[in-house]
Order: structure tokens, then C-alpha cells, then sequence
């Protein structure tokens, strides 16, 4: 028999007063069980300490069920999330907690013709009246015509202003727990949509631009100042961290902050130094929400050199990020905040300055393969096709 490498399996009855911490650690032994055991030992031993910067994508629908309210709101204010990326469906979902609504458990088997008759919608096996949606949307649209959203903004100062708002609304009503918007304005935790129109907000934003307010999300804007965040999660030898839960356009838009980085602005190749996904998307169908770790190391999405200390676990976020959760806040002893949306101008501006300098460096410090004379008529690029110089 070879040399054994990993720690004995050991089983023993369940005690009746275990606690979460006991429960992962001595009984989730195996397969996706034991993925999310090295996940909880990878965020609390190494990832939630000072001197990591951690970035979190969100999709599925997450909120609806209360998981802002009751999971990612207290993980923003002991400092374990420093910035995020949503999708806007999360986001507007989160609001009806925020806006004093309520939303009701149901079950996935009832007669959705029905339910439409009587004006009720179901996700799944959550169902609330359709007036939460009009009521939001009206909230929304009222809010979205005051003067300081007259201007063309990126979507984190967007959802910045919009839990100013909500969080306004929720000491009016004296809602008890704050919901992830709300709680991420108070914290200064910058939080981004990498497709602000596939919402009911982008609904709402796109039908106010009909009657000629101001009002332009730019995702050029957030396409670079979560560059920025990334390019700087390193200064004084810290490190960056990527938590996915899910997939889909939240994970591309954190991973590629990298590539930006490297690729498209020319600065040093680095790729995040962590990086854990809760998936239940296979890697063979060859989309972005099953891709692998490794997959992500040929873009530069990731350090190939922390590979171990990268981890699928393969679930639903659901029972995951509860779980998660309970654990790094027993283990963990809150960080202080970080309230990056704060510096956002301050990187940004680096970024830019570091980027313009190294855009006009001597073409003997470009690779032999890249450098072409401005002069030409043309230029060949490496793949071979010829692009007029302008």
C-alpha cells in the first residue's frame, strides 16, 4: 500500500449537541462535503486576514430567499467582503426586504396560471404579491430622479446612492435587519453589475431615459476601477481573493479583472491569489460558470502558483454559504473595513497614471513579438492580420 497522504477517516456517532464548527470539521469527510470543509479552512485561515482583499460575485437568486439580509449583510460588517459584484436581479430583490416587504414561503408544485390570476409570483418555492414588484419599481423610479443620479456614473456609485436611500427608508420603518444594500452604503463596500440592463433597475433606468433624465450607467467605468481594486489588492505585499457563488456574468466580470490588467493595459501578471466557487455547473458544457481554476490560470484569471489554494465545491449556494458562514464567524475575528468604495477615485487615478507610463515605454522593453513601428502604414500583430495604423 502507498504511503498515505491524507488525514485518516475516523468516523463516530453524531452527538446530539454538535456545533457547526464540530459538524464540518469531523463529519463533512468526503467528495463536495469535504470540498466545503477546506473552503472553510482556506477562508478562515488564510483568506479573511488584514491583508487580503476579498471580492465576491453573486448570482442566482440568492436574495429572494433572505441570504442578503441573513448571510452576506453580516460577512460585509465584520469586514470579510471588501467588495462585490451582483447580479442587478439580486440586487432589486434585496430591496423588498430593505423596503419593508414581505415575501412568503411556498412551494415549487402550485398552479402558476393561478397564481397569475390572483397576482402572486413565485421563484421557485418563494411566492410574494406582484404589487412588491410595482411598489419597488415605483420606489425605485422616484428615488432615480433626484439630482445627484443627473449624470453619467458607474455602478457602484449607482448602488452607493441607491442604498443611501434604502438605508433611509429602512430607519423610517424601523426594519430590524438591514438588507445587503443598505448594509454595504453604511460599510463602504463598492458593489458593481456587470450587466446594470438585465434587471428590473435597468428596467426602471432605461424607462426614465425616456422622459429625458439624465441618468447613463457606464460599465467602461466599472470595468476599470474593479481593475484598479484588483491591481492594488497587492500594495505592501497583501493579496487578492476571488469568491464565487454561482457563476455566470458576476464570476467573468471579477476574474477579468486580471486579464484587464495584464492583457489590455500592459501592467505586471499576477492573477488572484485565492480563489473558491460553490457551482453546480459541469466544466465539460465549456461555459464560464463550470470553468475550472486551472482553466482560469491559461487567461492569467489566476496565480498559478496558488493553484492549492483553489477549491470548487460542487452544490447549491444555498447550503453552502449558510454553512460557510456560521463557521468564519465562529473562527474568525472580524477585520476592520477596508470601505474601498471610498478610494475608488484615489486607485483609479494610479491605475491610469501606471497605465499611460507604461503604454509609452521604450519599444525595447516591449516583446519582440508586440513591437511595430508607429510609422508604418500598418501594423502585423502576432496573430498575422494587418489593422491601418490611424
Amino acid at each position: 500500500m502507498s504511503k498515505k497522504t491524507g488525514k485518516k477517516i475516523a468516523p463516530a456517532p453524531m452527538p446530539i449537541d454538535i456545533n457547526v464548527v464540530d459538524l464540518i470539521d469531523n463529519y463533512f469527510t468526503a467528495y463536495n462535503s469535504a470540498r466545503l470543509r477546506e473552503i472553510c479552512h482556506l477562508l478562515s485561515r488564510d483568506v479573511f486576514n488584514e491583508g487580503v482583499t476579498v471580492g465576491v460575485s453573486l448570482s442566482g437568486a440568492m436574495t429572494p430567499a433572505g441570504f442578503g439580509v441573513s448571510v452576506l449583510a453580516p460577512l460585509i460588517r465584520n469586514g470579510f467582503i471588501d467588495w462585490m459584484i451582483s447580479t442587478g436581479a439580486n440586487l432589486y430583490h434585496d430591496m423588498h426586504y430593505g423596503l419593508g416587504f414581505e415575501l412568503f414561503a411556498g412551494n415549487p408544485f402550485l398552479d402558476d396560471v393561478k397564481l397569475r390570476e390572483e397576482g402572486t409570483i413565485r421563484i421557485y418555492d418563494i411566492i410574494f404579491g406582484y404589487d412588491v414588484l410595482l411598489e419597488t419599481d415605483a420606489f425605485i423610479r422616484k428615488v432615480l430622479q433626484a439630482e445627484p443620479f443627473q449624470k453619467r456614473m458607474g455602478t457602484a456609485e449607482f448602488h452607493y446612492l441607491l442604498g443611501k436611500y434604502v438605508r433611509e427608508v429602512e430607519k423610517q420603518l424601523g426594519v430590524k435587519h438591514s438588507c445587503l444594500l443598505a448594509t454595504a452604503y453604511e460599510c463602504g463596500v463598492p458593489i458593481y453589475t456587470s450587466s446594470p440592463g438585465d434587471s428590473s433597475i435597468g428596467m426602471n433606468v432605461a424607462a426614465l431615459s425616456l422622459e429625458g433624465y439624465q441618468l447613463v450607467l457606464d460599465p467602461s467605468i466599472d470595468v476599470n476601477e474593479t481593475a484598479a481594486i484588483a491591481y492594488f489588492a497587492r500594495e505592501q505585499e497583501g493579496k487578492s481573493a476571488a469568491v464565487i457563488i454561482g457563476g455566470g456574468s458576476p464570476k467573468n466580470f471579477l476574474l477579468q479583472t486580471q486579464p484587464q490588467i495584464h492583457e489590455v493595459l500592459g501592467l505586471e501578471e499576477r492573477g488572484h491569489d485565492y480563489f473558491v466557487q460553490f457551482t453546480d455547473a459541469r466544466p465539460d458544457t465549456g461555459g464560464l460558470s463550470g470553468a475550472t481554476p486551472s482553466e482560469a490560470v491559461s487567461w492569467g484569471k489566476i496565480d498559478p502558483n496558488e493553484l492549492p489554494s483553489t477549491i470548487v465545491c460542487y452544490t447549491d449556494s444555498t447550503i453552502a454559504l449558510p454553512l460557510v458562514t456560521a463557521y468564519v464567524m465562529n473562527q474568525c475575528q472580524p477585520r476592520s473595513l477596508k470601505r474601498l468604495y471610498d478610494k475608488r477615485e484615489q486607485m483609479l487615478a494610479q491605475l491610469r497614471t501606471e497605465y499611460l507610463a507604461a503604454k509609452t515605454q521604450p519599444l525595447d522593453k516591449i516583446p519582440a513579438a508586440m513591437a511595430q513601428s508607429a510609422s508604418e502604414e500598418v501594423t502585423t500583430y502576432p496573430c498575422g492580420r494587418l489593422i491601418p495604423n490611424p
